[in-house]
């Protein structure tokens, strides 16, 4: 064999090949360093193991088992657990450490809703913090992407800026916020409206929900977008992983469905398959890009999407939502259940029932346990009926309600941010 042949022949790409070469060895070397590390979750009261914890380490997750232990190999720099009912706990790597261990702490956030204006608002923030130290109160809900689709704080994600989201800031330090409510032991939830986006859906008109052939409006007059569309659902996840790296305890997603109206038109047919596929999807696709933050999951959903049998024609369906997220969210208020329940035909004078049994309804409809959800409950006046307050007695009878059925925690929604003491303990 001519030597100087071969060296010849090779001589143009012999550069290439040592650079694949090279990428191999750096893949190999990299799949042969994937760290290993076990441990073991408990629970910090009982000190009894936690079976079914979720354990993370960058995009890799991990269950516990019956003894609470658990095995994971990965690469990255922090690990994590939570279990549902409990806080959240997470952990720097030691290089020279291989086992983790857990104690986490029995924890359901009694949360109130603060919106857009109000986490900005001095006055009505203030007067949340004192009622969360002086009575059960021990969480907020905070609009991080609000109702008309406005984010409070200056944020990271460019296409927030860029199609209006960003027009009025009321939070000036989110950070400091948030290290703020930490100090307090509060308990932090990241409410994000998800496709009813007026700014998204005015700026980007390709990417609106239509129908006869305009872009549709709601009775508010504002604009949904299309939750087929890629760059819809890439935008909010963007925004749910900025909150999340902020340092939120949980991502919670508001109007994850279709419009409740009739003739809407999406990039796909509006069927009952194709709609339940959207939301299911936009989960799967926001649950992994969450997961390296060890931060829960939640979603809100209509109070009778526990009821239909179908997905109430907005694409939830309740038996797909469990799997995919921590906690189910019912939206429990009396005023919304226009229909009234089987046997309760006026719901407004029976919030206790209204609550309990459609909790109950869920449970027996997907068979997770009621750690599983945390309803929200009416704290404003009626406006479908009798116009009644809901004063201290309706608040605690709701109360009631969701912690006989065992739900983890709950939360008080008042639009106008106005809260009191009545019908909390001290």
């Amino acid at each position: 064999m001519n030597m100087n042949r071969l060296h010849s022949g090779f001589g143009p790409i012999l550069p290439y090949i040592l650079v694949i070469f090279a990428a191999l060895a750096a893949s190999l070397l990299c799949a042969g360093n994937a760290s290993g590390y076990s441990g073991r979750v408990i629970d910090a009261a009982t000190r009894m193991p936690i079976a079914g914890a979720l354990v993370t380490l960058n995009d890799t997750v991990v269950r516990t088992d019956s003894d609470g232990r658990f095995a994971i190999s990965a690469h990255g720099e922090r690990i994590g657990a939570r279990a549902y009912g409990y806080l959240r706990a997470n952990t720097a790597l030691d290089p020279r450490r291989e086992s983790y261990d857990f104690e986490l702490t029995p924890f359901k956030p009694k949360a109130l809703y603060l919106s857009f204006y109000g986490v900005g608002s001095s006055t009505i923030r203030r007067n949340a913090l004192n009622l969360i130290e002086a009575t059960e109160l021990n969480a907020l809900v905070i609009d991080v992407k609000g109702d008309r689709g406005m984010v409070p704080y200056l944020s990271g994600v460019p296409l927030a800026a860029k199609v209006g989201a960003q027009q009025v800031i009321t939070v000036k330090d989110i950070k400091g916020l948030l290290q703020d409510l930490q100090r307090r032991q509060i308990y932090t939830i990241a409410r994000i409206v998800v496709f009813k986006d007026n700014p998204l859906a005015t700026a980007r008109p390709e990417l609106a929900v239509r129908r006869g052939g305009a872009i549709f409006l709601d009775r508010e007059r504002l604009r949904w977008t299309d939750p087929f569309r890629q760059e819809v659902r890439d935008y909010n996840i963007a925004i749910a992983v900025e909150a999340a790296r902020l340092g939120f305890d949980e991502i919670q997603f508001d109007y994850l469905r279709c419009p409740d109206a009739r003739g809407v038109v999406f990039s796909k047919p509006n069927t009952l398959r194709n709609r339940v596929a959207a939301i299911d999807e936009f989960l799967d696709q926001a649950r992994k890009a969450l997961t390296p933050y060890n931060v829960f999951l939640a979603i809100d959903i209509f109070g009778y999407v526990n009821w239909n049998l179908d997905d109430t024609q907005i694409g939830q369906q309740l038996e797909d939502l469990g799997p995919r997220v921590d906690y189910i969210s019912p939206m429990l208020y009396p005023s919304g259940y226009q229909f009234g329940i089987p046997g309760y035909r006026n719901p407004v004078a029976h919030p206790y029932e209204i609550v309990y049994l459609s909790l109950k309804r869920a449970r027996e409809r997907t068979g997770l346990p009621p750690i599983r959800f945390r309803p929200w409950l009416q704290a404003f006046r009626d406006y479908a009926f009798d116009r009644r307050e809901f004063g201290g007695n309706e608040i605690r009878t709701q109360i009631n309600a969701a912690e006989k059925f065992g739900s983890d925690g709950w939360m008080l929604w008042n639009p106008r941010n106005v809260y009191s003491g009545a019908g909390l303990m001290k």
